[in-house]
C-alpha cells in the first residue's frame, strides 16, 4: 500500500484523520487503556485510511468499504484475531466520529467480530512450578533476587511489566500485601503469602543493597538500574530449563498458573478476576475450563448413580 501525504488529504478521509488525534487522547484519558493499546488502535485507524486512499477519494464509507478491507487483510495472512483487534478499533473510532458529527452512521455498528478459537491458557502443574521455583541459587544475591521474581510472578499473578514496575514502598510488610500499578496506571492490592512475604523481607533487607541500587525499584539489575522486561524473559527461560521442562513457558505462564491453581483450589471467578486486575470478568472466564473440570471431578465422585 502507497504512503500518502497527511496534508492536503481530500474530503471525508482529511476530516476522519483530523479527528483521530483527539480520538487516542480519549482513549487514555477516559477508557484507561495502556499507550500500547492505544498506539496499536491509532496504527489500526491509520491503515484504514491508507486503505480508503487506494480506493480513490469517492469510495464510499459503508459496511462493503469495511469488508473490502477485511478481505484484503486477510489475503495478506492476518489472523481472526488481527480482524477483531482492527474491527475493535474502527468501531471506536467511528462512535466517536459519529458523536463529533464528522460521519452521519457507524459502518462496523452492525458487523460482527470473526469468530475465534477458544485458546487455553498453557499452565504449569504444581510440581513443575515448584522445580522452576527452586531452581535459583539460594547463596548468592542473583539466585535470591531471581528467586524473589518468579516467587512473586506466582505468588500474585502478575504481569511482566507489573513486576518490573515495582518499587520497595509498593510491599506493606505490617498488612502483608503488595500494590500492584496495571492497565491503564490502575491500583490493586493483591495479599502476599507468608512464604512469599519472607522472602521478599530478606531479598530487601540482605540482599538488594548489595545491588548498590540507584533508585527505589524493587528489582534492580547488577548496574543497580530497575529491572528490564527481557531480563525477565531470559530469567524464565534459563530456570525452566534447568528444571528439565521443554515446553514453551513465558513469564505470562506463571499469571495463568496462578489463576488456574486459585480455581482448581475453590476459589471463586470474580476474586480471580479482581486479583488479576481484569476489568471485565470476561478476560477471566477463560479459566473456567478448570472449573468445569473440577465440577465433573465432582459429580463423578458424589452422584449416586455416577458409579452404575
Amino acid at each position: 500500500m502507497t504512503e500518502e501525504k497527511h496534508s492536503g488529504m481530500p474530503g471525508q478521509r482529511g476530516k476522519l484523520r483530523a479527528l483521530s488525534g483527539r480520538w487516542t487522547d480519549g482513549l487514555l484519558a477516559q477508557r484507561g487503556l495502556s499507550p500500547n493499546t492505544v498506539q496499536a488502535y491509532a496504527q489500526d485507524l491509520d491503515d484504514f485510511l491508507l486503505f480508503l486512499g487506494e480506493l480513490g477519494d469517492d469510495a464510499p464509507l459503508e459496511e462493503r468499504t469495511v469488508f473490502l478491507y477485511l478481505a484484503w487483510l486477510r489475503s495478506r495472512g492476518c489472523t481472526g484475531r488481527t480482524l477483531a483487534r482492527r474491527l475493535s478499533a474502527l468501531r471506536s473510532f467511528f462512535v466517536f466520529a459519529q458523536e463529533e458529527g464528522v460521519v452521519t452512521r457507524n459502518p462496523v455498528e452492525l458487523m460482527e467480530n470473526p469468530r475465534l478459537p477458544q485458546r487455553l491458557p498453557e499452565v504449569l502443574s504444581r510440581e513443575e512450578m515448584d522445580r522452576v521455583l527452586s531452581a535459583p541459587r539460594a547463596d548468592e544475591k542473583g539466585g535470591v533476587r531471581d528467586r524473589c521474581m518468579l516467587e512473586l510472578l506466582y505468588a500474585c499473578g502478575v504481569r511482566v511489566s507489573e513486576l518490573c514496575g515495582l518499587s520497595v514502598g509498593d510491599v506493606d510488610r505490617q498488612r502483608g500485601l503488595i500494590r500492584v500499578w496495571g492497565k491503564g496506571a490502575k491500583e490493586r492490592l493483591v495479599p502476599l503469602h507468608g512464604l512469599m512475604l519472607g522472602l521478599l523481607e530478606q531479598y530487601v533487607a540482605h540482599w538488594r543493597p548489595l545491588f548498590q541500587p540507584e533508585g527505589d525499584a524493587l528489582f534492580v539489575n547488577r548496574s543497580g538500574r530497575a529491572m528490564t522486561r527481557q531480563y525477565v524473559w531470559k530469567m524464565v527461560k534459563k530456570y525452566v530449563e534447568q528444571a528439565g521442562i521443554r515446553r514453551s513457558v513465558s513469564p505470562h505462564t506463571f499469571r495463568h498458573s496462578f489463576a488456574t491453581h486459585l480455581l482448581e483450589g475453590g476459589a471463586d471467578l470474580r476474586s480471580v478476576q479482581m486479583l488479576l486486575g481484569h476489568a471485565d470478568i470476561s478476560a477471566t472466564e477463560i479459566y473456567t475450563h478448570v472449573q468445569a473440570d473440577r465440577l465433573r471431578a465432582i459429580h463423578k465422585k458424589y452422584h449416586p448413580r455416577s458409579h452404575e
